[in-house]
């Protein structure tokens, strides 16, 4: 387990780290005391903690902003706010990172780039993000900025390649609404090529910038691990997996399954998992870039039949449309992961009618916050 580190300076302003000063150990008791209470009719499995507490995050972002005095702010809105709070080194993200976004905010200045002003709706760059590789050899560095106009862009990246070479890839982000949706929907790739490659398990990934993947991967492999060996998947089994994304857990399931099929409603997720699948000479999966709802409703009126689904919901849950042909369609099995409790308790009380609910098991992919993963697994 991690070495315990000074406390934050702004955690009693930023939003990111509720758990700021507790000991991990009671960060995970109170975690599992709030999921048996959630869950208090069903078996709840003791929660699987983490190795690593701090500075574990692959996918990070830092929002910017300028003073009246023309200071420049990097860093997390307040809770419930617009106000950010200035922050160089953050205990979640991974430290190469926080040298990188330091390095990018020394630049903004150095070059008088222009920074965005949310209210008269004018400025150049909004939002930083950057992912990583597990082993730290691949980063990408996604500038999200109200207009596609880079001044002094040659020389603001020749500088930050020097300084991070291990800068695999930059993507320019156009996001010119007024949102609080971090990412736009034009990319312009300004080096490299516009993803980077990371390992889970022993499959080798591609990532681009908007793609869902989990953002700790010890972590990621115990959630996943866990969840498939929930599903005592058989050879002959043809199995659903709702809301794919790059095809992380779709891989892992060919491996034990006779056919998968991944559906994810975000069409680069899919480009992406397509070639992973290629990549990873697995030949028994299918993706579609399909609304999982109208996926499962497509489903049912061709008959088709499942032994096992796989749902990795947004944190608002499923919606009835995809319950209803769920409860249609009838797998014998459901692993439910998910990264909102409540919404899952509310979606297994809707099915808790048709299924057995055999046990919930949380995990801690979020140390030094409040969020709490977990798998129910339910069978008819």
């Amino acid at each position: 387990m991690s070495k315990e580190l000074k406390k934050c300076p702004v955690s009693k302003y930023c939003g990111a780290c509720q758990y700021q000063g507790i000991e991990y150990d009671k960060q995970l008791a109170i975690k599992q005391e709030k999921i048996e209470q959630l869950f208090p009719n069903y078996q709840v499995n003791k929660i699987i903690g983490g190795d690593n507490q701090y500075f574990y995050r692959n996918k990070s972002q830092m929002s910017f902003a300028k003073d009246r005095k023309g200071h420049i702010y990097m860093g997390n809105y307040v809770t419930s706010t617009h106000q950010i709070v200035d922050i160089d080194n953050c205990q979640l993200v991974n430290k190469i990172g926080n040298d990188i976004f330091n390095t990018i905010k020394r630049l903004v200045i150095k070059y008088h780039i222009s920074i965005y002003d949310e209210i008269i709706h004018k400025g150049f760059l909004r939002h930083v993000l950057i992912r990583n590789s597990y082993d730290d050899k691949q980063f990408m560095v996604v500038l999200v900025c109200g207009h596609s106009r880079f001044d002094k862009k040659d020389l603001f990246i020749k500088e930050l390649l020097k300084i991070h070479p291990i800068i695999k890839t930059i993507i320019l982000n156009i996001n010119n609404a007024r949102t609080s949706m971090i990412l736009g929907k034009k990319d312009i790739i300004l080096y490299g090529k516009g993803y980077i490659e990371d390992k889970l398990f022993d499959k080798t990934y591609r990532i681009s910038n908007s793609c869902f993947f989990q953002i700790n991967h010890d972590q990621c492999e115990k959630l996943y691990t866990n969840a498939i060996d929930l599903a005592n998947i058989k050879k002959d089994d043809i199995v659903l997996d709702a809301y794919c994304g790059i095809g992380t857990i779709t891989l892992q399931l060919a491996q034990k399954a006779k056919m998968v099929t991944g559906v994810e409603i975000n069409k680069r997720s899919i480009e992406d998992a397509i070639k992973n699948a290629k990549r990873n000479k697995i030949d028994n999966v299918e993706f579609y870039a399909d609304d999982a709802s109208l996926f499962m409703k497509k489903a049912l009126k061709q008959k088709k039949e499942y032994d096992l689904l796989f749902v990795d919901p947004p944190r608002n849950g499923l919606d009835n449309n995809f319950i209803y042909s769920l409860i249609k369609l009838r797998p014998n099995k459901i692993v439910y992961i998910s990264c909102n409790p409540y919404t899952q308790k509310d979606d297994i009380n809707k099915l808790k009618r048709y299924y057995d609910i055999k046990l919930i098991q949380p995990v801690d992919m979020f140390p030094l916050t409040d969020h709490i993963e977990s798998i129910c697994l339910l069978e008819s």
